[in-house]
């Protein structure tokens, strides 16, 4: 193959990477009667870690939950709006919304394995969803899932200890594994190092840059200085709009709204 054809494939897979994998379109999300999150759209991509940064109660993890339909759990909730993922409506009524979990993956701000054994936790998902045939492949599952999620050297020789008996720098890798299991195509991180002290955020920020390009990874983050180190996107949300979105060196050297510039120097938040 001449390196022009090389070159020429390497494009494609970059373009296939850039292209949305996820679109949101004008979404806005009502808790009875409190309009949480007005009229956001954004793209995500699989080559780039997105982070959704600003004060407590903007609306960030109202839109995160969009993306997987969390917000169907919360009474008095009602999203408007269009959501796709590659192409699809994750509102349409043949939408499975177990199906949609398993592309959409979470992880949340406080570590929450199951009471179960470390190998039970990572297999539960792949075994629930028929992903493996046999019991040397689900072996392989946990095994690989672990690997990704960089536990596996920790864990190998005690699989069928407690997930919870983890410490929780652990148990939030564990959880990451837990949600890789089954192959999604997008992973969402509500704070996930909120929890954790800074030798396991370390780690965890060492694991997203890791599983970039992998996953579409969209992290919700109250810290500043993980959103600049792990993101290549940023969004900033303030009173439930969207106020700035872009590269995320762009947004915190010369962001472009005044609201943005405050909330990046410290004025408030």
């Amino acid at each position: 193959m001449s390196i022009d054809t090389l070159a020429r494939v390497a494009q494609n897979q970059r373009s296939v990477d850039a292209r949305p994998l996820m679109t949101a379109r004008d979404v806005h999300v009502w808790y009875g009667p409190k309009h949480a999150l007005k009229g956001v759209s954004l793209d995500i991509t699989r080559e780039n870690v997105t982070a959704f940064i600003g004060p407590s109660g903007c609306g960030k993890s109202t839109f995160l939950r969009c993306f997987n339909r969390m917000n169907d759990t919360v009474a008095g909730a009602r999203v408007e709006g269009r959501i796709e993922l590659d192409g699809q409506d994750i509102h349409a009524p043949e939408m499975d919304v177990v199906q949609l979990r398993a592309r959409v993956g979470m992880v949340f701000q406080k570590p929450n394995p199951f009471p179960k054994s470390i190998y039970e936790n990572v297999a539960y998902g792949p075994r629930i969803h028929g992903l493996a045939a046999s019991q040397g492949e689900l072996d392989h599952i946990v095994e690989h899932s672990l690997q990704r999620a960089g536990l596996w050297d920790e864990v190998k020789d005690r699989l069928q200890d407690s997930g919870t008996a983890l410490s929780g720098g652990q148990q939030q890798r564990l959880c990451i594994a837990r949600a890789i299991a089954v192959d999604p195509e997008v992973v969402l991180m509500d704070e996930p190092c909120s929890a954790l002290d800074p030798i396991a955020t370390a780690k965890v920020e060492e694991l997203i840059e890791e599983l970039r390009g992998r996953y579409a990874i969209v992290i919700v983050t109250h810290n500043m200085q993980q959103a600049a180190r792990v993101s290549q996107k940023t969004a900033f949300f303030h009173l439930g709009e969207m106020v700035e979105y872009g590269d995320t060196s762009q947004i915190f050297t010369n962001p472009r709204e005044a609201r943005t510039r405050d909330y990046i120097t410290g004025r408030y938040g």
